[in-house]
């Protein structure tokens, strides 16, 4: 009976501070015409739910059943999003109390209760991101964290169809645009009835806070530009990034390269990614000290890191701002023919940085990371990229979160390596497997290692991360070897 299900809502909006009691009549007929009923009797509830899920898949199976949706997984998502939106509050009503939150009791209270309004919306599909598998490798450079991102469902083949006769609006114009708060979402891009924005000045710039639906670390969220605008790596990028940190100090901020095949997936977007964690190269070993006289304040650390990374760290701003400008501009006209280094090609700019920043215990902390996206003839893909022999593994771009350390690969490896784990042991035959024909070259070499039954699962998942990490070591331009460490050095000193 739909009138118990809708009662059982109305109580987790109650519950979950998404709705007050004025609001529950409005709520109630948004959900009446969303579901396509006339009348409407409430239930006594009395049960607490970590999330709306439960009430959710029965709302959504009469749904279909009453022929209002199909049982396809984009048509229930792009409808429980509608239904959620009955019991959300406006985006004004969420500013205010972030506002209110943020002026009287701090940054962490505000920002709590912004990630907790967006997991309790469904924004965030908290069942789903906690499917995601994550693990752990002890490579020579410290430890690595491997997740493989399932909470992305996967679309039939008649979704994809659908998909493909969808007309381009050009509204929104990329899924980061303000205007996707309360966007319905269509076969290609997802609803955003739930989703809110929170506005912030990075040095008197208007920008939005918002949380990533896909949560790949604990509160991930992204920093997008009020604008349509390009992204751009400048000494202004790391000023607004220690804006942020320092209106935000519980999180770190970081932003994607600006240039294709070392940057991120949405290029056209001026944005950054930030959340409250702590990532691998946080704690990488220090190679190289370095120390500037012009510069008496600032640490300056070459870090034991696959991705060659300089950390700057110093009580004073303007010191690690005009030291960060001036290895950036050294970078973007460096170059060494040796090492495969080239900055420029017909004009065509190919170096630029990953920068990613915090403010801790009243100090200043820069990691920038050298990124440089040629490509040659033996390189198609990029000389400074995952190399084909690792795209069973990794083929997508190395962006900011992977440079940090932790691996966000495809959900196809799930069932992939479960089926890989089967033919090592000898319970199925790799030669039957369409899917399994990019690894066998892989698989080859894997049987001659030492593994058995009780162990093939952690087995596949080391060899996995160090896929991984070899990827990392083909994106470093300054290789860490003898040659590769003299010339990171040298370049550096240069200064």
């Amino acid at each position: 009976m739909m009138n118990y299900q809708i009662s059982r809502l109305i109580n987790f909006g109650l519950q979950k501070g998404l709705i007050e009691t004025d609001d529950v009549e409005y709520s109630v007929n948004m959900l009446l015409d969303v579901l396509q009923l006339d009348s409407f009797e409430f239930f006594k509830i009395e049960e607490e739910l970590a999330t709306a899920v439960p009430i959710l898949e029965e709302m959504l199976e009469y749904s279909v059943n009453k022929g209002i949706i199909n049982n396809s997984v984009t048509e229930k998502d792009l409808f429980d999003t509608r239904i959620m939106n009955c019991i959300m509050p406006r985006p004004n009503e969420v500013v205010n109390n972030f506002t209110s939150l943020y002026e009287k009791e701090g940054a962490n209270s505000a920002t709590d209760y912004f990630y907790n309004l967006s997991i309790a919306s469904n924004y965030i599909r908290k069942t789903r991101t906690d499917k995601n598998i994550f693990f752990t490798y002890d490579s020579d450079y410290g430890e690595i964290e491997i997740t493989i991102n399932i909470s992305k469902p996967e679309k039939d083949p008649k979704e994809i169809l659908k998909s493909k006769n969808i007309v381009s609006t050009g509204y929104p114009k990329c899924a980061l645009c303000k205007e996707n708060v309360g966007f319905k979402g269509d076969f290609n891009r997802a609803a955003r009835q739930t989703h809110r924005i929170i506005p912030i000045k990075l040095d008197n710039e208007e920008y939005y806070l918002q949380y990533s639906p896909y949560v790949y670390y604990n509160e991930h969220c992204i920093v997008l530009n009020k604008e349509h605008i390009p992204m751009k790596i400048d000494i202004e990028t790391i000023s607004k990034l220690f804006s942020f940190v320092e209106q935000f100090p519980h999180y770190m901020i970081g932003s994607n390269a600006d240039l294709p095949v070392v940057g991120g997936s949405i290029l056209s977007h001026d944005h950054f990614q930030g959340g409250r964690y702590i990532f691998p190269i946080e704690n990488a070993k220090i190679m190289y000290s370095v120390k500037l006289e012009k510069y008496p304040s600032t640490s300056v650390e070459l870090l034991k890191w696959p991705l060659s990374t300089i950390r700057l760290s110093s009580d004073k701003k303007k010191e690690v701002l005009e030291l960060s400008e001036k290895i950036l501009e050294k970078w973007k006209n460096y170059s060494n023919i040796d090492l495969n280094i080239i900055n420029k090609t017909d004009e065509v700019r190919h170096n630029t940085i990953t920068p990613i920043v915090r403010y801790e215990n009243g100090k200043y902390i820069i990691y920038l990371t050298l990124r440089n996206n040629r490509t040659s003839e033996d390189y198609p893909f990029g000389i400074f990229h995952p190399h084909e022999s690792l795209h069973h593994i990794k083929k997508e771009n190395i962006g900011l979160i992977e440079v940090m350390g932790l691996a966000i690969l495809p959900a196809r490896l799930k069932t992939e390596l479960e089926l890989l784990g089967k033919c090592l042991l000898g319970q199925e035959d790799i030669n039957k497997h369409e899917s399994l024909e990019k690894h066998y070259d892989w698989y080859k070499d894997l049987k001659n290692k030492d593994f058995n039954e009780n162990n093939v699962k952690e087995f596949i998942e080391e060899e996995t991360a160090k896929i991984f990490v070899k990827a990392l070591d083909d994106c470093g331009v300054f290789k860490l070897d003898e040659t590769g460490s003299k010339a990171f050095i040298e370049f550096v000193e240069s200064i």
